[in-house]
């Protein structure tokens, strides 16, 4: 009884961290937006200093980064030389989310050739490889017949109406940089264009020239277990966890479908049609009991994340000896007495502090089946 309620006080903690930093994140945007709206509209109070020979805040911006979210980029990349497109992980976003934050520190903001697409934040990693794809060429997302019809949901997402980089193919192809789960989405996707399963495109693995994985979770991570994962089938979620929370908000945050609020994020679940103009009241009821929807079905990121499911997709992945290939890996922690600990209190965010320690101390449980033969759990907090 004991441990059930310290765990369910450390589940608190952990859903208000969560939420306080989603919100620190949100406001941050809004008052971002705010404040630039009222420097463009000349109020005296919230107007930015302008620098020397600066005019005031141009109001278009906005505009071009919805615009360049659909696919309607104000730039269309072509020729030479080849961009580098950024891929974000679980929770990221691109260009046009969030009012001007950027995922990877201002990157796209410094050269026109540097790319950062909005894919689902947490979709599938099938799901949102192939919205990378038409994000680049251009056209109606295509999940594919097969694909779609096993998970449950629509066969065809957003139109790209001009692609960011029409032109892309084995005489012009592109640099992608993944960071966490990011990385798999690019490799799923290299092997995707090896298949040629894009119909009418002629596609090869010589289209991507490098690949440069940060912090990639190229082998899953064992956090997708603490958050309430099933160790003992990396699909199934416990029945209290803070993914079950996670699970309940985003599909309220769908069903409720308001436009302003999802243009600002948005979890990238419209092809599962959730919105209350589609499911209504009953359509929510099931949604929320698990008998619909990516957690139902089990096409959604986290299940891409757990060891298992790490393993099942690199079996069907290949590299390929004309692309270079790179990886970085970073560590923020440190044995203090034989515990691992994070290594320094001033290099991680305080809101975080708390979850960075948690998988530090996260063991497998012992009577789970072993991921794979030869695993060892002291391994994990290097996949983390």
């Amino acid at each position: 009884m004991a441990r059930f309620i310290l765990s369910l006080m450390e589940l608190g903690v952990s859903a208000t961290v969560h939420l306080l930093f989603g919100f620190y994140v949100f406001s941050t945007a809004v008052a971002a937006d705010i404040s630039q709206a009222a420097a463009a509209s000349g109020c005296l109070l919230l107007r930015r200093p302008a620098a020397a020979g600066a005019g005031l805040v141009n109001v278009a911006a906005a505009g071009e980064e919805e615009e360049e979210r659909r696919g309607a980029a104000p730039v269309v990349l072509d020729g030479s030389p080849p961009p580098i497109v950024l891929v974000h992980g679980i929770f990221g976003f691109g260009k046009g989310r969030l009012g001007g934050l950027s995922y990877f520190a201002g990157a796209e903001k410094k050269d026109d050739r540097v790319l950062v697409p909005d894919l689902g934040s947490l979709t599938s990693i099938h799901d949102r490889a192939r919205e990378l794809f038409y994000y680049l060429k251009g056209g109606q997302v295509d999940y594919g017949e097969e694909h779609s019809k096993l998970c449950g949901h629509a066969r065809f997402g957003m139109t790209y109406d001009k692609g960011h980089y029409p032109v892309w193919d084995e005489q012009n192809p592109v640099h992608f940089v993944g960071h966490s789960a990011g990385v798999q989405v690019v490799r799923v996707l290299h092997q995707m264009l090896a298949d040629k399963a894009f119909p009418g495109h002629d596609t090869s693995e010589g289209w991507i020239l490098s690949l440069t994985s940060l912090s990639g979770a190229l082998n899953g991570t064992t956090r997708t277990y603490y958050d309430g994962m099933l160790a003992e089938d990396g699909r199934s979620m416990k029945y209290i966890c803070l993914l079950q929370l996670c699970r309940i908000g985003v599909i309220i945050y769908d069903w409720l479908d308001i436009p302003w609020l999802k243009n600002y994020y948005n979890f990238g679940f419209d092809h599962f049609e959730m919105s209350w103009r589609k499911q209504g009241f009953s359509g929510l009821i099931d949604l929320l009991l698990g008998h619909t929807g990516p957690f139902a079905s089990g096409d959604w990121i986290l299940t891409d994340l757990t060891l298992q499911g790490s393993l099942k997709l690199n079996s069907t992945l290949r590299t390929f000896p004309d692309t270079f290939y790179f990886s970085y890996a970073t560590k923020r922690t440190r044995k203090l007495f034989g515990i691992t600990v994070p290594s320094s209190v001033l290099g991680i965010h305080p809101m975080l502090f708390l979850r960075v320690l948690q998988m530090c101390m996260w063991r497998h449980p012992q009577n789970a089946p072993l991921p794979y033969k030869g695993y060892r759990w002291f391994l994990c907090s290097k996949l983390n």
